[in-house]
This record gives C-alpha cells, structure tokens and sequence, in this order.
C-alpha cells in the first residue's frame, strides 16, 4: 500500500500517495483523533477530473508535500486545458489538533487558462475498530451539515451522547460553490501566475466552546520550531559512515512524530497509521531506546503508564490491580464498553518491561525522586507479577486470556500461531513465555540495588532471594538439552513449546543465564538457522511453524533484534553485535526513507534483497528505536548511577572510522566521546564528561 501519513500529538492523517481520500478505499483512509474518522473523504479533482501525480513526499513526518499537474482535456476537439499546463502543489501539516492544507496553482501554458479545482468531501465518524473491520456495534447517527460563507461543518451524535463535529474553512474570497458534497473554485491565471487555496480542518469532541485555529503561516513556524526543539536537545552522533547516520536521524525523527501527550508528559505511540495510541509494551520499549537520546521520554511513558495502572479485577478488560495496561482507545465502541480497551490490560510483558525501564531510567538519570514518586505504582507491579502473574505458584508468570473479546496471545508475538509446539500443534494457555521470566529477574534484580541504595536491605534481599530461585527454576524448565536452547514457553501443562525462537534473546540482556548458556543462545541466533543476513528471524528455518512471509514465526522484527542486541552488547559480545547492525543497516537501504520498518519477511541473502511484509507499521517506535540501539551498543554504553560510573566497551562497525557522540545526558550532566580507528586499534576519546561519574572503559 502506497500510502502517506502525517501526525502531531493524537490527530493524524492517512491519504493515498496523491494526497486524496477516497470514499471506501480498503486501506480505511482518513483523518482521525480519539479513535474516530474526521475525514472519510477529500478528493481533489482538477475540471472533475484526476489530476496526474507527478511527485509524492513526506520524508519530514510533520508535512507532506504532492506536486500534481493536469491531463489532456479537449472536448468536441477543442482543447479546455492542455496537458501540464497547470502544477498543482498540495502542502499540508497538523498543529494544534488543525490540518492544514495549502493547494498552490501556477499556470505554465503560454497563455492564460481557466479552470475549477473541485474537493470532494464528507465525514462519516467511523470507530477506528469498524473502520477496520475488526468490530460492528451500535453506533450513533449523522446530524446534517451546515455550509457557511467559507466554511462546511458535519456534525455526528455518538451512541456514547457525545457530539462530534468536522469545521472546513478556507480562504478564498470568492465564493464557492457546494453541490453534492464537492466545493468548487473557479481559477483564472495569467502565464506563469499561481494564487493559492488554504484549508483548515478541525475535528471538535464535546460541547467545548470552538478555538479558532491559529493562522497557517504562524502555526507552521510554531510547529518546525518544536521539531528544532527535539533535535536540540537530543544527544547527537556523527561517523563517517553516512548510511548509519541517516539511519539514526530517521529513527529520532520518525520517534518525535510519534510523541503524543494525555498529561502526564510526553511518550512514544506505537506507530502509524493504525496504533497511534498508548501501548503499554510497545511504548515502555521504545523509551527504554530512547534512553540515551532523552531520558525525559521515558519519564513521560512512566508516569502515563502508572496513570493507567490497574486497580481492580476485570475480567471484561483482562484487569488485575497493579496490571499495566495493553492498549488504550477513545472512540464510541470503548466508549460504549463494546470493546474493552478502556484501558485493555491483555499483556504480559508490560508489567516486568514498566519496573524494567524504571530501574534503567534510575540508572541514566540518578532521579530518586521519580522512582520515591511512583514507588506505590512499582509495588503494585511487583504485586502483581506474584500474585496474578504466578497464577499457580511456580514462580514463573504466564497469560490466560479472560475477555471475549480480548487478545489471545499476550506477549509480543501476539498473533494466534506464534506459540507452536514442534509437531504444530499450538500451545494452550495459561503459557508462560521465556522472555518475561528474563524481564522478572532483571526488574527484581535491579530493584534490589535501588532498594538497598536507598537503605531498604530487607526488601532487597527479599528479592534477590525471589530472583536466584526463579534463576535455577527457569533453568530446569526452559532448557532444551537436545537442541542448546531454551524454549520460547510452557504451555498449560508445563511441557516445553520447543520451537526455537528469538524470545530467549531477550534474556541475555536479564544477567539470568550462566556464561555456558549465554554462548550456547548467542551460538544458535547467529547460526544460519536463525540469521538470515539481515536480521535475527522470529522462528528459525525449517522450525514446525517456520513461514518467512509470516507475521512471527520467521519474519524479520528490527526491535526484537534491538533487545537481543542491549543483551550482546552488555555481554561484550562485540564480533555478533556488529554482525547484527551490519545486516540490518544493510536491510535498510532498501525501505523507503532509510527507514527501518515494523517488520520485513525472513529470506536469506540467496533472494537478493530483504523482502517486504505486505501490511507494516511506518513509521513505528521500536522499529524507529533501533538504530539508537545500534549506537547504545557500539558504544557499549551501560551507565549506573548507584555507582557513579559509566561503563564504555567501544567498537566500530567494518564500515566506518570514527564515531562522535555529543551532548548524552546522564545524571546530572552531559557526555560528549569519540571513538577512532587508528591503525588497528580503537581510540576512545572523552571530549566532555560533566556528569562527575567516572568513565570506565573496559
């Protein structure tokens, strides 16, 4: 699909690669906030006809920029309007909860022309999830539109009793002509003049009193001035190796884009277009990503998570008190409790990933004084994993879908088929997954030398104790000795699901495995089983449920490949590191953008190039995240604020000689090195250290 996207906070906007929305297109274009389609219609037209697309770019995220021309148009033999006389140029960009559209004619026939510039449009309200063909329910009911001097306005009445409304304005003094959904305007240019169109649209929730949007030219300067923002206070990285440089900048742009606000501070969406809501895993791993970039992110997804933390049981909702949200939507179905995303808490992971970033935001940043804030919400989360994650006492925590409607799967190979047992056959809940028990050990772990940094030795201990025995139990369990590896799960009956997987990569980033074991996973992921030369595949070849085309179980994920690497980087594993972000860098050059996408299928290098999956997020966070991965591990970047030092382990990839890392923010201060080939041995310079941690290079 061919497909332009733009987004600022939660509006975002999805169109054709001309720019239109037409009316019922398959891929459920449009305009949405809240879960709810603004736009279902915005097509333009040219004398009622399709103008000819001649460029289509949204590189930048926050705008878009179409150049159209139009076709032959002769009637009864006599030419109405040559071919390319007119250039048509649509420039748009969100600010404000506003889209903003400006559509620039400039006449280059020799004389002067005439012509109509017609917009289709409508707006049907549609949820999200009906959008999608994922649900029917009751659903409100439109109640007309009202079309005024340079304005139209739809209005909708919820089945939730909320009013809805889309505003079009635009600027053109003469007036328009509105016939059957479509406004026309009448053009009249000279050789080589252009006039212009300007439109707002605003979508309005609610009976609160209708902001005038601020004007275009101000609301653009306003919002490249926050993009400025972004990247001035981002750590910053040059090498001569400009494709992995590319590669960083996309993924810290394409990760603002994604930066949304409900109040609590800014955190990563999940990605575009369908996801741009919070998700508890998705958005807890992005920021953990972003870590070395801006920890404020993190602080951002923390608080928001714990806004959202669960409090009661909720079967409905797949809730437990202390449980950290799924996914949360906002539109008329969730309000109306015919889904359950209210929050949804159908999600393993996201409890052990939430005490996770905790402890490594604590460790970046030395802030005490968010982790004494949000110490009734990390008590909670460690609740919970022991009283409703250990359903039966085993100490391992496992998923038993509860909500008709709710999600299968829970962890993040979430699809039906991705937990499969070696003759096939998929494995029943409750499954315990071999990456979360990884998360549990290290939140435990790490929590442990918070709380005895911060005097509470009884608690600590507690929990080392609660982690050495999930340690050694983990082990007895998840341990395929046939094969050296460990088993993606335990199904209902405590068997093993002995496919072999990425999941136990996760794990070596935990400090759970003994160094006999972390060879004999970190062997297997990099064998041609599993790496296909650009990338660590979900499933390896020639596995029960291996499919290279599949969504889990052989597909390329650059995030999955992101955690294994956070484990081979802090295990000095540098030889697969850099085999790693030499193949998925080199994946890259193949995407659009220098984008790394939510996922590409699993061929080997004998295909030629990687191979796209049909239907992938893009931009999405932890895809966005991972080249910021890429540097965290080349540097070999582990910080500890507990002890006020800094662990460096620095290599370079084959590609490049020098590596500048600017302005990283850790404790109090900043950070500035550069690593350098010289000869055959790597130099590793301090430019600037204000943190007043030592530097250790090990």
């Amino acid at each position: 699909m061919d497909y332009r996207v733009i987004k600022e906070n939660d509006l975002f906007l999805l169109t054709d690669g001309e720019g239109n929305i037409p009316e019922h297109h398959p891929y459920g274009l449009g305009l949405y906030t809240k879960d709810t389609r603004f736009l279902s219609k915005w097509d333009l037209r040219i004398n009622r006809e399709k103008p000819v697309l001649l460029s289509s770019d949204a590189a930048e995220n926050y705008a878009a920029t179409i150049l159209l021309t139009n076709p032959h148009m002769e009637k009864n033999g006599e030419v109405i309007l040559w071919r390319e006389s007119v250039e048509i140029e649509r420039k748009r960009f969100i600010y404000g909860d506003v889209l903003y559209e400006t559509m620039k004619l400039k006449n280059y026939n020799p004389k002067r022309v005439q012509f109509e510039i017609n917009v289709h449009m409508d707006a049907d309200f549609a949820d999200m999830f009906i959008v999608r063909g994922f649900q029917t329910g009751e659903v409100g009911k439109r109640t007309g539109q009202i079309i005024g001097d340079r304005s139209l306005t739809f209005g909708y009445v919820g089945s939730d009793g909320i009013r809805r409304a889309t505003r079009i304005t635009w600027d053109r003094p003469e007036k328009a002509v509105f016939e059957h959904g479509e406004i026309s305007f009448h053009f009249v240019l000279e050789h080589e003049e252009e006039q212009s169109i300007t439109f707002t649209i605003a979508p309005h929730i609610g009976e609160a009193e209708e902001k005038q949007p601020v004007p275009p030219e101000e609301a653009f300067r306003r919002l490249r001035k926050s993009y400025q923002r972004w990247e001035e206070n981002i750590t910053k990285i040059t090498t001569d190796d400009r494709h992995l440089e590319r590669l960083v900048h996309r993924g810290i742009i394409d990760l603002r884009v994604l930066l949304t606000d409900l109040g609590y501070g800014q955190f990563p969406v999940a990605g575009l277009p369908w996801f741009g809501v919070p998700f508890g895993r998705d958005s807890l791993i992005a920021a953990l990503q972003l870590l070395p970039f801006n920890h404020e992110v993190a602080k951002g997804t923390l608080l928001t998570m714990a806004r959202f933390q669960g409090k009661r049981e909720d079967p409905w909702r797949d809730e437990q008190p202390g449980k950290i949200m799924h996914e949360i939507r906002f539109g008329e179905l969730a309000n109306t409790n015919q889904i359950p995303f209210t929050p949804y808490y159908g999600t393993i992971d996201a409890t052990p990933l939430f005490l996770v970033l905790v402890t490594e935001y604590v460790k970046w940043t030395g802030d005490f004084a968010l982790f004494s804030q949000l110490r009734g919400h990390i008590d909670a989360a460690l609740a919970w994993i022991d009283e409703y994650g250990d359903r039966d006492g085993d100490l391992f925590v496992e998923y038993h879908q509860q909500s008709s409607k709710g999600i299968a799967n829970q962890g993040w190979k979430d699809s039906g088929d991705s937990v499969v047992h070696r003759d096939g056959e998929y494995a029943r809940s409750p499954i315990a997954l071999v990456e979360v028990q990884g998360y549990v050990y290290q939140a435990k772990t790490a929590l442990a030398d918070i709380f005895e940094h911060l005097g509470e030795r009884e608690r600590a201990d507690e929990l080392r104790r609660q982690a050495e025995v999930l340690k050694e139990r983990f082990d007895e369990h998840f341990w395929m000795e046939d094969v050296q590896f460990y088993a993606i799960a335990l199904d209902e009956k405590k068997e093993r699901v002995g496919t072999v997987t990425s999941n136990p990569g996760h794990v070596l980033l935990s400090g759970m495995l003994n160094e006999e074991r972390v060879e004999a996973v970190v062997q297997m992921l990099l064998s041609a089983k599993m790496f296909s030369g650009y990338g660590i595949r979900t499933m390896g070849e020639g596995e029960a449920g291996y499919n290279p085309m599949s969504y889990h179980n052989g597909s390329v994920w650059p995030h999955d490949n992101s955690l294994i690497l956070l484990g081979l980087g802090k295990l000095g594993k540098h030889h697969e590191v850099k085999t790693v972000i030499q193949g998925l860098t080199e994946a890259a050059n193949y995407f659009e953008y220098d984008r790394l996408p939510e996922l590409f299928c699993g061929y080997g290098r004998s295909v030629g190039k990687p191979v796209r999956y049909p239907v992938a997020c893009s931009p999405q966070a932890w895809a966005a995240g991972t080249p910021l991965v890429f540097i965290q591990t080349l540097l070999g970047l582990f910080p500890n604020a507990l002890e006020k030092k800094i662990y460096l382990s620095p290599i370079l990839l084959d590609t490049m000689n020098v590596l500048r890392v600017e302005n990283i923010s850790i404790g109090g201060g900043r950070l500035s090195l550069t690593v350098m080939r010289e000869k055959e041995k790597l130099n590793v310079q301090i430019d600037e250290n204000t943190t007043g941690w030592d530097v250790v290079i090990c």
